[in-house]
């Protein structure tokens, strides 16, 4: 029962308590003025509760203000981050749409769910695209009306001290035999020094500095929006594609030269840039001993290329992370394998095919497999028109022979085998249908067989033949050269997007270290003939460093102006409000309560 009565009492105590710090921060807000105003260039942030009521004008207003606050964008640009996931994990359409349609058929349950919710082209979605553009124009609707305000701040000069110093959060004050002139001088000139930026403003000295907090913060956002522009162009105007070269070949920046190309919703082919190279040897190296044996050390490709059509000829090497870098345009090694030599005869002794034909590697070793095509060219014994397939399995370091199966033991080419399976028939090439250039599609072929009715299969050395049964022909292991993957990507923008990040972590770092600050010298002439010198200091938030450094300007102008001997008589007028625990004679900063520095802050 004591309970239930105490209850209403203790509500009507805080209610009673909350209406005095009102009262309080209202009569603190009139004291400090124009002096603890446009410490942050933030706009007020507005409830709809606070808003006249203006019908669809005043919610407008509201939905702009919540759109363009600092939490909003904050919120949006954690949603940005959120979407990307998905984009990160699932496979997209842009840039491999064969991994997308075999993520579909291994996931048939959740791919048609990934389908409408636009997983697999997460970057041109329409949600993410909303995402997108609501953050720009947040930050945009941001920018704007501080950039006018921090601007209008540039150029006016720091406000002119408060009727009551003694309300500031740091507070000190010394009674000195120097005019108050003299002491208004030395501290204007002591305070300029130290880089404030200050003026006297009647009988006062008044100081600011820590703009760049400010300018730290409108950077920051200027530079998400650099990063978001730069973001946007490297996504419609990019290109990017890859090519395998193989040792002596070589490759032309042009659409129709590259195994794969994706591109940006408004990229030009006419954009790309003009230029050429050439594969003229590939260097890889490992390591030959001890725990790490195989590691590779040297990744090399040494290329000869030229600029425009008729450029001069140029020797470079393009390494991994080191591209070669063309208008703009980089050339990245990002893979490398063998490509056996191989010559094909037909019956009648006849050469129709010679190639160096890459293979896919399949483990760290180098084992590699592909299929050998003979498309054109090759008759058979009747003369009849035919194709030859051959499936091919590489070793560059053979081990395993007497186990029923070969390996590679090292990835460089110290022992090179080749095992061909042998196949006739069509290949499947003349559907008109892609095919899989490491596969052999063995729909309509036949295999050929040995002496025993078992399939011809056969493993080569360098310079080895395998003679294929009924007067059909030869295939010869010639040698062995080496292919190199490029990736040729231009990203439109790049650069600005990197500027914008180192921009926007130095305008963080500003924002975050630096503290806007303003300091006021008063000194006028007491009731007694002396001179009172008073100094306050002010920022943004509490800092524990502002007294520090209040006093060390204090203890730098009382050199200047000392203190006077004898006692204070009478000492300054405190007024109203003021905290009866300063000693004026002390020369030491104060502190003044709890509630007085939240008071002086509001």
């Amino acid at each position: 029962m004591s309970n239930t009565t105490s209850d209403p009492a203790r509500k009507r105590e805080r209610r009673d308590e909350r209406e005095i710090r009102n009262e309080q921060d209202r009569e603190n807000a009139r004291e400090l003025g124009a002096a603890g105003s446009q410490l942050s260039t933030a706009p007020s942030e507005e409830s709809a509760a606070d808003l006249p009521a203006m019908g669809v004008i005043g919610w407008a207003r509201w939905f702009w203000r919540q759109l363009t606050s600092m939490r909003v964008a904050l919120i949006l640009l954690f949603l940005l981050s959120l979407g990307a996931i998905p984009g990160s994990l699932i496979p997209q359409n842009s840039v491999d749409e064969l991994k997308v349609q075999t993520f579909k058929e291994a996931h048939t349950t959740v791919s048609p769910i990934y389908e409408k919710l636009q997983f697999f082209d997460v970057y041109s979605s329409v949600w993410f695209s909303a995402i997108y553009i609501l953050l720009f124009i947040s930050l945009i609707g941001c920018i704007v009306p501080r950039t006018g305000q921090f601007i209008g701040q540039l150029r006016s000069r720091p406000p002119g001290a408060p009727r009551r110093l003694t309300r500031l959060p740091a507070y000190t004050t010394w009674r000195t035999e120097a005019e108050p002139e003299q002491v208004r001088e030395a501290a204007l000139a002591m305070l300029r020094r130290r880089r404030y930026r200050a003026h006297t403003a009647g009988d006062a000295v008044a100081a600011e500095k820590g703009y760049l907090r400010e300018a730290g913060n409108l950077i920051f956002h200027v530079a998400l929006i650099v990063m978001l522009v730069a973001f946007g162009c490297g996504q419609l105007f990019k290109s990017e594609g890859g090519k395998l070269v193989v040792e002596g070949d070589g490759f032309s920046n042009t659409q129709t030269q590259y195994d794969d190309f994706k591109s940006g919703s408004l990229f030009d082919p006419d954009s790309l840039a003009p230029f050429s190279f050439t594969l003229d040897k590939f260097v890889g190296t490992y390591e030959r001993s001890g725990p790490q044996t195989g590691t590779p050390r040297t990744f090399e490709a040494h290329v000869t290329y030229s600029e425009g059509a008729y450029g001069t000829s140029k020797k470079t090497v393009i390494k991994v992370n080191e591209p070669l870098v063309v208008d703009g345009t980089k050339v990245y090694l990002i893979a490398h394998g063998y490509a056996p030599v191989v010559s094909v005869k037909d019956g009648s002794g006849k050469e129709v095919y010679r190639s160096a034909v890459p293979l896919l590697p399949i483990d760290n070793n180098v084992t590699s497999t592909g299929a050998i095509k003979v498309m054109d060219g090759y008759r058979d014994k009747n003369g009849k028109k035919t194709q030859l397939g051959f499936q091919a399995f590489f070793v560059p370091t053979f081990a395993g022979d007497g186990k029923g199966t070969m390996f590679s033991q090292f990835p460089a080419a110290d022992m090179p085998v080749l095992a061909l399976n042998g196949y006739y028939g069509s290949l499947g090439v003349d559907s008109g249908l892609p095919q899989n250039v490491y596969q052999l599609d063995k729909t309509k072929m036949k295999e050929f067989k040995d002496s025993e009715g078992q399939q011809l299969k056969q493993r080569l050395t360098v310079g080895d033949t395998m003679e294929l049964p009924d007067g059909a022909g030869s295939i010869t292991f010639e040698g062995v050269e080496q292919w190199a993957s490029f990736q040729i990507s231009k990203q439109p923008a790049s650069g600005w997007a990197l500027t914008g990040a180192v921009a926007a972590i130095a305008g963080l770092a500003g924002s975050l270290f630096i503290q806007r600050r303003r300091v006021w010298v008063r000194a006028v002439r007491g009731a007694d003939g002396v001179t009172v010198v008073e100094m306050a200091g002010l920022g943004r938030s509490e800092s524990a460093k502002l007294p520090e450094e209040l006093a060390d300007l204090a203890g730098t102008l009382h050199d200047k102006a000392p203190t006077a001997p004898g006692p204070d008589p009478a000492g300054p007028e405190p007024g109203p409000g003021s905290d009866p625990a300063l000693d004026p004679d002390s020369g030491s900063v104060q502190e003044p309560s709890e509630e007085t520095a939240e008071g002086a802050e509001k």
